[in-house]
């Protein structure tokens, strides 16, 4: 803990974000070195821990792990993108839930633009369908929007952000054209749904931004205002 006189507030999935964005990351740089493919490479790994784990206190399960990077990699056609689309995959376990997902950027007139987030999500029995899937949506669009475009600067110990109208948040124009949300099947007991699709858009929309353009974004948001 860090005592502070600035004040804070919560924030969606708070420490998850920047934890699941640098880990995502990382690893398709790593797939990139090796020459795989990013899920087969996660996938490998699943399969290492499924087979030889490393400690005995491991909070997550492998099995389902991989079972979310499966089902959104036959969902969204991974190995047949749409023409002109960039993709990038993310998967991460956070607040007891699973999810993976694979983001299709395009780009127009020089800008990034999202065409659709493919999601595939493990969280135990889902309880409302329809509600699941809202929470689904907004999480994305909410992480996305916080890794592309808001951030809170400070000068001279003060916030430069005071309110929204300085305060960058993501437009509807800009918010992905089509959302696919697919639950794995399960007789768990219900878990997190609020926050755990937040963390890993940020490496999907990275590893997307790097096919798109070349070039790597270690920082967020990717596009300041």
């Amino acid at each position: 803990m860090l005592d502070t006189n600035i004040s804070t507030g919560a924030w969606r999935a708070p420490g998850s974000n920047f934890i699941a964005g640098a880990e995502q990351s990382f690893l398709d740089e790593l797939a990139e070195v090796m020459g795989k493919d990013p899920i087969e490479f996660r996938l490998e790994l699943f399969d290492k821990a499924m087979k030889n784990p490393v400690g005995k206190d491991n909070d997550y399960e492998a099995e389902r792990y991989a079972g979310v990077l499966k089902l959104v990699r036959e969902k969204s056609g991974w190995a047949n993108p749409p023409a002109g689309v960039h993709r990038g995959v993310s998967a991460y376990y956070c607040h007891n839930s699973y999810v993976a997902q694979v983001v299709d950027m395009a780009m127009k007139d020089g800008k990034p633009l999202v065409q659709q987030i493919h999601a595939a999500v493990d969280c135990g029995i889902v309880v409302n369908p329809d509600a699941a899937v809202n929470l689904c949506e907004g999480g994305m669009v909410d992480g996305m929007g916080h890794a592309m475009y808001s951030a809170m600067t400070f000068k001279e110990g003060t916030p430069e952000q005071s309110n929204f109208d300085k305060y960058r948040l993501i437009r509807m124009s800009e918010a992905p054209k089509a959302i696919d949300v697919h639950f794995v099947k399960s007789d768990v007991d219900p878990t997190g749904l609020g926050e755990p699709l937040n963390p890993p858009i940020i490496g999907a929309l990275a590893n997307a931004l790097y096919r798109a353009t070349g070039k790597r974004f270690y920082e967020q948001p990717f596009f300041p205002m």
